[in-house]
């Protein structure tokens, strides 16, 4: 209704609080949106990654709201404890050290432990390492692919390289400074050397910096200078050669002509990669 005021924190379905999922700044402080701003204030408790670290952003917005450590290691033993308390009626907010919580961060066991005894669990949007890299780097946007953080070895490790080699659209990961050579590296070993890449570091801060170029030029880069800070890699898709209609179809005419029926023809263009529809029609010409 106009003039209608909305509230900034919306009432829970039914009984029991609200969990809210509450997107941090990646670096500048300044970017805390003025909803969480008040959600923060609200909520009985804010469940934090780090409580040193969240209490500077706390101070910074004069948040005086009890914190209370969830991470990795205690997330098994705090969930049911904490789905008790929404359940009975409390709302909490959930941060991670820096963007929005579940991305490459704890916090997937309580949402789903809170989803699962009926609590009502609200987003709060706003600052993401992977959207702000992918905003920034200049390579395609349609589609994408994220990997968070790779296996530092191993056959998952190998196996995710050969993935994003023979991906069609970007893909994105997080890496740490001392490692960002190495998947370089063997991104370019995979295949991918020629493909445009981009290095963004430390977004939303002081040095923030984007370093462009192919895999190959940013591996032998960083395998010279190691970087500082937080960082999303992101590579664009590989470029699939345009098909040749017309010699595909003189390869099943020849077909034809060896006296293979039209589904034999089929099943051999499928094998070369041809699209089934496309396959189909010329082997019925």
């Amino acid at each position: 209704m106009e003039g209608a005021v909305v509230s900034a924190v919306p009432a829970a379905n039914g009984t029991g609080g609200t969990l809210f999922v509450v997107s941090t700044p990646i670096g500048n402080l300044g970017d805390l949106s003025a909803r969480a701003v008040e959600v923060l204030r609200t909520v009985s408790a804010i469940l934090a990654e780090d409580t040193r670290h969240s209490r500077i952003l706390c101070e910074r917005h004069e948040l005086h709201t009890a914190l209370i450590a969830y991470h990795e290691h205690n997330e098994a033993k705090a969930t049911p404890g904490l789905v008790a308390r929404l359940v009975a009626g409390e709302s909490l907010a959930l941060i991670s050290d820096a963007g929005t919580p579940l991305v490459s961060d704890p916090g997937a066991r309580l949402v789903r432990a809170a989803i699962d005894a009926g609590v009502k669990v609200s987003p709060v949007p706003g600052a993401s390492a992977l959207l702000a890299a992918l905003a920034g780097a200049g390579l395609p946007t349609e589609r994408f692919t994220f990997f968070g953080f790779l296996e530092r070895k191993g056959g998952e490790r190998t196996r995710a390289i050969a993935e994003i080699a023979a991906l069609g659209h970007t893909a994105i990961l997080y890496e740490a400074p001392g490692r960002i050579a190495a998947t370089l590296n063997d991104l370019a070993a995979s295949g991918a050397a020629e493909r445009d890449a981009v290095v963004a570091r430390e977004l939303t801060k002081t040095y923030e910096e984007f370093r462009r170029g192919t895999v190959a030029e940013l591996a032998a880069y960083y395998g010279a200078t190691e970087p500082r800070g937080e960082i999303v890699l992101l590579i664009a898709g590989a470029v699939t050669a345009p098909l040749d209609e017309e010699a595909l179809r003189a390869r099943a005419r020849s077909l034809r002509a060896a006296g293979q029926t039209p589904r034999d023809v089929t099943q051999a263009l499928l094998a070369d990669g041809v699209p089934r529809n496309l396959a189909y029609r010329l082997a019925h010409e």
